[in-house]
């Protein structure tokens, strides 16, 4: 390997940022997104008797398995349309890559999903950050913005756990005529009738231009879905390179995310959720190390350095709390964090434990 990456990795590790696959013992989970428990069932639900695609949906890969799960997944969602990618990271990169043309402009909130960033990258549209949640700063874009405009955000940020200001977002967004396009990836089956999301349970979807929904969160699958009108899907099946050249899913996929989506019990899964965070942030006070004002199922306790970070982790492990801690890149540095996820399936007694290891901390 080029010693430039060897030299790279290696500042990682002095770093202490150096990141690395591990299989998880069975530990009391405040780590994964699993938030409603669905991951956990064991129940493979099969319908198709074909197992694979055969390949990209133009091709050999379309079926009346995905068809189906399309329309179930608009009409639920209520949207003119749906169209499924592989994973949400697929659909970000498909989207921003492909429908913000030259000479338009991209304006993102600055804590945006990766994902999101790496399909801006791609498009050859002007590109700017506002500062996070600031709407005095997102405006100042929106009054230097060329050509058509894309605002993009998180419904609910994954690394903060705190929301968009959307109602705001929406009455700027159509002051300055801008499309705004919202990832809702944490956001579905958590929060919304029936799990439907945020932009739904505050009447929104008709002010939006798109949604990124995704099933490998609050679902406990894989998968995701762009949701639009039947122009934008069509432009996207057209023109979007990570849908035309790949292969598609499996049937029993399609009708496995129906399945997740659309069953009868998100909305008593969803209460519970919500009443274990409630009882999580009793007696919890609010500082900056740990924002306690936060109504969403991710949690976070912030440090300025890795090394109390790590410290934190250690101590939650030697409890049988597995945390994976939150380091730069992925988040600034001196802003490293323990992100805590919150389930519908965790017990009183799993949260007393976590409960006094914050008090300690905080």
């Amino acid at each position: 390997m080029d010693v430039k990456l060897l030299a790279k990795l290696e500042k990682r590790k002095e770093e202490g940022a150096f990141r690395q696959l591990s299989i998880i013992d069975s530990t009391i989970d405040f780590f994964s997104n699993d938030y409603l428990g669905l991951a956990r069932e064991k129940e493979i639900i099969s319908i198709s008797k074909f197992i694979g695609a055969t390949g990209s949906r133009l091709l050999s890969g379309n079926s009346t398995e995905a068809d189906t799960c399309e329309t179930n997944l608009a009409e639920f969602y209520k949207a003119k349309s749906a169209l499924i990618f592989s994973s949400g990271y697929d659909a970000n990169l498909a989207l921003f890559s492909s429908v913000p043309q030259r000479g338009d402009t991209i304006i993102f909130d600055e804590l945006v999903h990766a994902s999101i960033r790496d399909g801006i990258r791609l498009s050859f549209a002007n590109s700017f950050s506002f500062l996070h949640n600031d709407l005095v700063d997102l405006e100042k874009q929106l009054h230097s913005a060329k050509g058509t405009i894309y605002l993009v955000v998180e419904s609910l940020y994954s690394m903060d756990g705190d929301m968009a200001p959307m109602k705001s977002i929406i009455v700027l967004a159509e002051k300055f005529n801008a499309f705004v396009i919202v990832d809702e990836a944490h956001a579905v089956g958590v929060f919304g009738a029936e799990g439907r999301g945020i932009i739904h349970g505050r009447n929104f979807t008709e002010r939006v231009f798109a949604r990124i929904v995704t099933f490998g969160k609050a679902y406990g699958y894989h998968g995701a879905a762009i949701l639009g009108s039947e122009n934008l899907k069509n432009f996207l099946i057209n023109f979007a390179r990570p849908f035309i050249y790949s292969t598609g899913l499996p049937p029993n996929c399609y009708s496995t995310i129906a399945s997740k989506v659309l069953r009868n019990d998100i909305s008593e899964r969803q209460k519970q959720l919500h009443s274990n965070i409630s009882y999580f942030r009793e007696g919890l006070t609010n500082s900056e190390q740990f924002p306690s004002e936060i109504n969403s199922p991710i949690q976070i306790i912030q440090f300025k350095n890795i090394e109390h970070t790590l410290e934190l982790a250690n101590k939650m492990k030697a409890k049988g709390i597995f945390t994976k801690p939150i380091l730069s890149p992925t988040v600034a540095k001196g802003k490293e964090r323990i992100r805590i996820c919150i389930h519908s399936f965790n017990t009183k007694e799993e949260l007393d434990v976590l409960r006094a290891i914050v008090l300690e901390t905080i």
